[in-house]
Parts: C-alpha cells; sequence; structure tokens
C-alpha cells in the first residue's frame, strides 16, 4: 500500500474539463454541493469502469475521489494486478496522486517481484527503455506484456505515460 503520483496533465482524457459542460448553478450552495457530489460520484464511476473494462480481477473494487487523488481499496491474488489498477487509475488526466489501498492475497506458489515504474518522457520507446532497465533492447515485449491491457500498441506510449518495469524472471 502506497501514495503514487502522477503527472496530472498527462494520460486518457476520461473527465470533460470543458466549462461550458459543468453544471451551471444559480441556486443556493446546497444545490450546488449537490451538484458536486453528483459529479463527484459520476467520475468515481467513469474510473471503477476503467478497471471493469479492462477486465483486472479486483474482489470489492471501490474508490474514492477527492480533488485530483484516488483512493482504491479492493483484493487481488497478484501484485501485478494491483499494479496494473495504479497504473490504469493514474494515467488519468487530472489524477495527480492514487492511494493504493489494494490487498494482495498471494498464491503461495506464485513468488512475485514488486516492479519498478518508469514515467515515459519525450523520445521514449519501449525497446529504448527496456535497454536503460534491462540493458538489452529487445526486451521491449516484457514491458509491453506487462502493461497490457492498458498498452494496445507497443508504438504507442506518450510522454507522462506510467509504465510497470516487472523484474526479469531468471
Amino acid at each position: 500500500m502506497g501514495l503514487f503520483s502522477f503527472l496530472k496533465n498527462a494520460g486518457a482524457k476520461l473527465f470533460n474539463k470543458d466549462k461550458k459542460e459543468e453544471p451551471k448553478t444559480t441556486a443556493t450552495d446546497v444545490n450546488a454541493e449537490q451538484a458536486a457530489e453528483v459529479a463527484r460520484r459520476q467520475k468515481e464511476s467513469l474510473l471503477k469502469s476503467i478497471i471493469e473494462n479492462l477486465k483486472i480481477p479486483i474482489e470489492g473494487l471501490d474508490v474514492e475521489l477527492h480533488d485530483d487523488k484516488i483512493t482504491v481499496y479492493g483484493s487481488t491474488t497478484t501484485l501485478a494486478d494491483k499494479e496494473k489498477v495504479i497504473l490504469a487509475l493514474g494515467n488519468v488526466e487530472g489524477i495527480a496522486e492514487v492511494d493504493d489501498r489494494i490487498v494482495v492475497v498471494p498464491n503461495e506458489e506464485i513468488q512475485e517481484l514488486e516492479s519498478r515504474f518508469h514515467t515515459v518522457v519525450k523520445g521514449d520507446s519501449l525497446s529504448k527503455i527496456s535497454k536503460q532497465y534491462y540493458g538489452d533492447y529487445k526486451k521491449y515485449m516484457v514491458i509491453f506484456e506487462a502493461n497490457k491491457p492498458m498498452l494496445k500498441d507497443p508504438d504507442l506510449i506518450y510522454p507522462g505515460q506510467v509504465l510497470r518495469i516487472p523484474e526479469l524472471q531468471a
């Protein structure tokens, strides 16, 4: 469990930032507070749908959104799934922090090592990142596979995106 930082202005544009589409309130502060609460719940629902659509197996998935910080709850059997949830939520534009409260109940037969995270910068490619972490540019598919289903194509990464860099298995 921990707090993970992301670039707030990078990532998938899940939330509409167009001021014209925000709720217009001219009534009391109570109505404005109610409208803000409805908008927050809608955003939380959208964030949960990301994980559900990626089919990452998390039992009891729940998210709480407070400004630009998400707290995510649930349980899973693999560290990889936990890391994918953190990255899928953190790589949404407007999200600066993910507070991880996901519990991993590991399968005793599988020993997993925690992955490193890499923030993509201009000029990066998966092969360049692979060379940096593994000393071999040809191992880029290890990184690609570790970031599925968030990545659909090894050539489609963008600056500010955070990727999982798993330890190589001996």
